[in-house]
């Protein structure tokens, strides 16, 4: 960030005028208070001028052609859930940074018989489910990014997701949104599909305020959805993976955009709910009989699993401690709960930052001492399940896909030494919950152990669609350098999330990049999900497409490792 010297230098006009638009309160400049939007959900912790929270598209707008104009570096942040902090600050800068953040900016407006919805920068996946339920439907990723209240747009950002086989990334050609041209003006474009006026003004609150009728909205060819994605993870053959984020094909507008823009709204496709699911919970201790199963459903069966989400012994284990809070509170509670959790958990952090006697990470190992009184969260067959196999797969099947899925694996363990259970509807959704508290689990794990372990890498990977040996074999010499390896992932869609604890002392980036050099030479794209953020550099294809949204280099500078200087040059920072 910018020196303390440099920092008076800042007209004071800037925050006055700000505290205009969206009210003194919303004006935050005290680093306590910034704390929330300038530290990662798991990765990034730096500074920012000033965070900013408009309580309108309007005051959005307004916000962002201040920031223009007093030549501004502007970080669009949503829910602040990414875990490669791509949302956040990450060191020094040319400029002052202004965080606008959109978490007041909620509201959904359901279209076309709640076929498809429009969200707004702060409605949260969520709230999009709860709303879509009493039309049974869904959106397009439930529980994982939803349990921890990741923003809609946030997703299409990114293009994460695709924990739903059928549903592939999120991704849309519908957006609505702001861009800085190259001569650092900022340009609202309406690409939503739906008339809404002519100015920037009558747009936004037109939009906000659903101030348009059903004959305004277009059907538009373009898409909502990856509508191709099924056809895309079934070619099992393929010597490509099924999605990742260097993709040129899912780069569109706002898709993709990791900040490079401000989105005002996306439009997105729901989906219908099935009328019955089931849950499978398979074990084994040989990787080929889940190579085999996989390709076999994916190339024979007429429905696809919903979803199939692998976990190894060791993760299995680690989320089973270390995710016992999260995995508690929404069994008990709900995912609603969660984002409160996490603010309180803020505000503790916030507290104990001013007082020097407190240890570090207090609030999350406070709360890991008071979960390890307690027994074990997890279904009597799943503990069993873990004894008996190292690796899990959690298979997820849909009406006639049952069936299929019944008798298939009924004859396919017939031969071989696993086995598997039919979940009822607790267990099942006991199952799928546990997969997806690993995530915060390893960052529990590290807060706890810090002063014992080295630094810890999480990556997600998109490994080739006819990879066979998908279960990772690392060189000795690079394994010898790690604690623990942590594996888990969309097992269909061979997009893996590998977590990496390492040992004390160890170099955590000669080690990533001995890991990357691994992956590339088994031909696996990275990330897969999560974005570049500030943990990956970004490659030819993403580069171009940053550079094309922002040619002045304002908004979200230095997104994977590129230039943070103003037109792309670099600055050193």
């Amino acid at each position: 960030m910018l020196s303390d010297e440099k920092r008076t230098m800042l007209p004071t006009e800037f925050i006055q005028k700000s505290a205009a638009i969206v009210g003194k309160d919303a004006v935050l400049q005290d680093p306590a208070l910034m704390l929330p939007y300038t530290r990662g959900f798991r990765y990034g912790n730096s500074s920012a001028f000033a965070v900013i929270l408009p309580g309108s598209l309007l005051e959005l707008w307004r916000t962002a052609q201040l920031c223009a104009a007093a030549d501004m570096i502007i970080i669009a942040q949503a829910a602040n859930t990414g875990i490669t902090g791509g949302s956040t600050p990450e060191g020094d800068y040319d400029r002052p940074v202004v965080i606008l953040s959109m978490r007041r900016l909620k509201g959904i407006h359901l279209i076309k018989q709640a076929t498809q919805a429009v969200a707004l920068p702060g409605a949260s996946l969520f709230e999009l489910e709860d709303m879509l339920a009493e039309h049974h439907r869904e959106p397009h990723s439930v529980i994982g990014s939803s349990c921890i209240g990741a923003s809609i747009i946030g997703g299409i950002c990114n293009n994460s997701g695709g924990a739903l086989i059928q549903r592939g990334p999120a991704y849309t050609e519908l957006s609505l949104y702001a861009q800085l041209n190259a001569q650092g003006e900022l340009e609202l474009h309406n690409e939503l599909g739906i008339e809404l006026g002519d100015s920037p003004e009558e747009i936004l609150q037109n939009l906000e305020n659903r101030r348009y009728q059903d004959s305004d909205i277009r059907s538009e060819d373009k898409a909502a959805s990856d509508r191709e994605y099924e056809q895309r993870v079934r070619d099992v053959d393929a010597d490509s993976p099924s999605r990742f984020n260097n993709d040129g094909r899912r780069l569109y507008g706002a898709s993709g955009s990791a900040g490079k823009l401000i989105v005002f709204a996306v439009r997105i496709d729901t989906f219908p709910k099935p009328e019955r699911e089931q849950v499978f919970y398979i074990g084994t201790n040989h990787p080929q009989d889940l190579t085999d199963i996989r390709r076999h459903i994916l190339q024979h069966f007429a429905e696809l699993p919903v979803s199939g989400e692998y976990i190894h012994r060791g993760f299995f284990d680690l989320a089973e401690r270390y995710g016992r809070d999260t995995f508690r509170i929404i069994d008990s509670f709900g995912t609603k709960r969660i984002p409160a959790f996490f603010a309180l958990k803020n505000t503790v952090d916030r507290l104990c930052a001013k007082l020097p006697f407190m240890p570090r990470f207090f609030a999350d190992r406070f709360t890991q001492c008071c979960m390890n009184l307690l027994p074990s969260h997890l279904p009597a067959f799943m503990r069993s399940y873990r004894e008996r196999f190292e690796h899990h797969l959690i298979l997820k099947m849909s009406d006639s896909g049952i069936e299929a899925a019944r008798d298939y694996l009924s004859a396919f363990f017939r031969e071989r030494e696993g086995d598997f259970y039919a979940c009822n509807q607790k267990e099942g959704d006991k199952a799928i919950l546990h997969r997806f508290v690993i995530g915060g689990a390893t960052g529990r794990y590290w807060q706890v152990h810090h002063k014992d372990v080295g630094d810890i890498m999480s990556l997600d990977i998109a490994l080739k669609r006819n990879e066979s040996q998908w279960f990772e074999q690392l060189p000795p010499e690079l394994d010898a350098q790690i604690e623990k390896r942590l594996y888990c992932g969309h097992f269909f869609c061979h997009v893996m999330h590998q977590d990496y604890i390492l040992k004390k002392g160890a170099d955590a980036e000669a080690i990533k990049a001995q890991l990357l050099a691994f992956f590339d030479s088994r031909g696996a794209e990275y990330p897969a999900e999560h974005n570049v953020g500030h943990l990956y550099h970004a490659k030819a294809v993403l580069r171009a497409f940053y550079q094309s949204k922002d040619p002045c280099n304002a908004l979200n500078p230095g997104i994977g490792k590129t230039p943070k200087g103003k037109h792309w040059t670099d600055c050193g920072c």
